[in-house]
């Protein structure tokens, strides 16, 4: 601008200032998975009117109920090789930059939507049987163990996935009904807001000493929370996700033909 003669001196602050005040900003990102299965909405749809408590246009009973699960893997503790330094006045907490791992392991854990209940359990990894361990924890207690139907909102990991994953848990259990999320939908799975209360209260930063004092610290702080836990206030209903697909829709065909 000073080389064409717009104006006799810019300040790199001056710029900035322009910059940030941008409606278009070329030079950002953000990072996104577009919905590619077809019956994204269809299937999203279905667990939001679990959420309100609705399946197949009527009211839920009071003994059905609706359980939100899954695992958070690889979770190592990781060893200072100096002391961790308590807060005091004016200071943070310090924790040392280096340490070492002591191993890893898998936390799964369900959620009932609707009485704010929830189970947990610390495993060495994840698979089919251990998954398996967590939903026989459920519904062998009451009140699951006689309900009418218990609503598992599941994702598609590789332990709760696909067609095989509904006949096993369907057949072990005759009253629980797998309820699979779309692919690349876990945002809708509500057992993920607890998961990142967990990452916020009690995984960062990873200081423990050991697989057993991080199991012990995930199911205390389990524990704690389930006294003081309600119903998570979730907003975002089948009106809302018509309009979001509705703003991720691609142009027909014949308007991309024209634009290229």
């Amino acid at each position: 601008m000073v080389a064409r003669g717009l104006t006799a001196a810019l300040s790199h602050s001056t710029v900035q200032r322009w910059l940030c005040e941008d409606v278009l900003r070329p030079w950002q990102h953000r990072s996104w998975i577009f919905p590619r299965d077809p019956n994204f909405e269809a299937k999203a749809a279905r667990v939001l009117d679990l959420y309100q408590g609705r399946w197949e246009e009527r009211s839920l009973r009071p003994d059905e109920y609706v359980i939100s699960a899954d695992e958070k893997t690889t979770l190592q503790p990781r060893i200072r090789i100096h002391p961790t330094q308590a807060p005091a006045p004016g200071e943070p907490m310090r924790v040392e930059h280096e340490y070492r791992r002591a191993g890893s392991l898998a936390y799964l854990a369900a959620w009932d939507v609707r009485r704010a209940k929830l189970f947990g359990r610390c495993e060495p990894t994840t698979g089919i049987v251990l998954f398996a361990n967590l939903v026989e924890q459920v519904m062998t207690q009451e009140p699951y163990r006689s309900a009418t139907r218990v609503f598992w909102i599941l994702d598609n990991g590789s332990s709760h996935r696909g067609a095989a994953a509904v006949e096993r848990l369907e057949t072990a259990w005759p009253t629980l009904r797998v309820i699979h999320l779309p692919v690349h939908a876990s945002w809708l799975n509500q057992i993920e807001i607890y998961f990142s209360i967990v990452q916020r209260k009690v995984l960062t930063p990873s200081d423990f000493t050991s697989l057993s004092a991080l199991e012990t610290t995930l199911l205390a702080f389990q524990a704690r929370y389930e006294q003081i836990a309600v119903p998570f206030a979730w907003k975002f209903t089948r009106e809302k996700l018509a309009k979001l697909m509705g703003k991720l829709a691609l142009p027909p065909p014949h308007s991309l033909a024209r634009c290229a």
